[in-house]
């Protein structure tokens, strides 16, 4: 079935007051200014049941009104997102507003979500989520003939990360119930000051215009304690090292995509496996989780294809190097920036392969309730960059979805790997 959406209407939100002359100019910090000018998506479906049990007459009219007077209500508070973006430097909050598009699906939410097209969920989205382009916000509520309703919101990486990101949705939603009290703090610059050049190092470099697949693995409480299980370690003590959910199903992952395209890398080729983390939390004292940015970076792991046991441990070692002292060196734009372009150069060449893992795993993710109840489903679409892992909860909690961004190639043969079904259940998803 090919998937119809029917744009029909298109406007910015602007914030319901001006932002003060002093806050005119926001800006960028130095974890701003390395990230590439692109999105990061998500869409939240609702269920007809849940969006329109508390509306009696006109519900998608309703629906549109609420959503679009709490988001002018609550870009007062995030005033960034109603700006646009100038050089790298700064967002100009000059309130020209955000994207705000509707859209009508020419089918029934069950239709999507029980056999999801592997080539369209793009459709759900206001804009590629890849273009240059100077938005900091966009957001499409996309309609569907049953009443189900789609939320496909894009917020750009270039000033915010996943925790901002959940931060502000949640913050719109209850804006919409009448009962928001979160301010989010804009300090970032202060503590990681920009720089005025990025000496040579282009974050868009990262990214690639490959045919790239995305697909949704999904394991169930059950699996993920025998994955626990096969990889607790002994360290030299004899004293069980238990690995965490996520480092388990990273660790698995990681081991089954090796397992597959192996004959690709070869056997001497090096592995860099890295994990996103907070630093909010690794900092001293610790930032509120209202703080808003690009407060996090990546951890790594050098492997050789070969490695099989101690994995864990190298992972977990290596994310309690993200200590506060590391946040420290991160003022240091020219050790960074080094480390970057260096890092960047071999994998370009692909002298290192790498693998990349994100948990958004205990975030409010399913609270996002604009008054209508919580999301039934949270969709991802894929991101332009090739061996991608985020894992996210299911609905019940119990479980975990990890969604996989690999190249065709490496797809078909990963998708395939009969050690890997054992564990999980597939949904298909695409880029194409």
């Amino acid at each position: 079935m090919k998937l119809e959406v029917e744009l029909i209407s298109n406007e910015n939100i602007k914030p319901s007051s001006p932002t003060p002359t002093h806050l005119r100019y926001y800006q960028l910090s130095f974890l701003d200014q390395i990230f590439p000018l692109m999105y990061v998506p998500f869409l939240f479906f609702y269920s007809q049941n849940d969006a329109y049990s508390k509306i009696s007459t006109n519900p998608a009219k309703s629906f549109s009104n609420v959503l679009k007077k709490s988001l002018s209500d609550v870009l007062t508070r995030y005033y960034p997102l109603a700006g646009r973006i100038r050089d790298n430097l700064v967002v100009d909050c000059n309130d020209e507003g955000v994207l705000y598009r509707e859209a009508q699906v020419k089918c029934e939410l069950s239709d999507i979500v029980t056999n999801p097209n592997p080539a369209e969920f793009k459709k759900f989205l206001p804009c590629n989520i890849d273009d240059t382009h100077h938005f900091a916000f966009a957001v499409q509520v996309n309609y569907f003939t049953c009443g189900g309703i789609t939320i496909g919101a894009c917020i750009s990486h270039k000033i915010a990360d996943g925790t901002s990101f959940i931060m502000f949705m949640k913050t719109w939603a209850a804006t919409a119930r009448g009962d928001s009290n979160i301010y989010p703090q804009f300090q970032a610059s202060t503590l990681f000051p920009p720089t005025s050049t990025l000496s040579g190092f282009q974050p868009e470099n990262s990214m690639i215009k490959e045919k790239l697949v995305l697909k949704r693995f999904v394991f169930s409480s059950t699996s993920v304690v025998a994955l626990i299980e096969k990889y607790g370690e002994s360290s030299d003590l004899e004293c069980p090292l238990h690995p965490s959910r996520v480092e388990a199903l990273s660790v698995f992952l990681w081991s089954r995509y090796v397992a597959a395209t192996q004959a690709n890398i070869g056997p001497k080729k090096l592995n860099m496996v890295l994990f996103a983390v907070n630093l909010r939390t690794r900092m001293d004292p610790p930032l509120p989780r209202n703080f808003f940015g690009n407060i996090f970076r990546l951890a790594t792991v050098l492997l050789s294809s070969e490695e099989r046991s101690g994995l864990v441990g190298k992972v977990r070692a290596a994310i309690r190097k993200i200590d506060n002292e590391y946040v420290k060196k991160l003022q240091d734009h020219a050790q960074h920036l080094n480390f970057l372009k260096e890092a960047g150069g071999k994998v370009l060449t692909e002298d290192v392969v790498p693998f990349n893992f994100s948990s958004w795993c205990r975030f409010p993710m399913y609270e996002v309730d604009f008054g209508w109840g919580n999301p039934m489903w949270i969709g991802l679409v894929s991101l332009p960059f090739k061996n991608v892992v985020v894992f996210i909860d299911t609905k019940s909690g119990d479980g975990i979805e990890a969604w996989v961004n690999l190249k065709e190639e490496d797809m078909t043969k990963f998708e395939g790997d009969t050690e890997l079904l054992a564990y999980a259940s597939t949904t298909s998803l695409s880029n194409a």
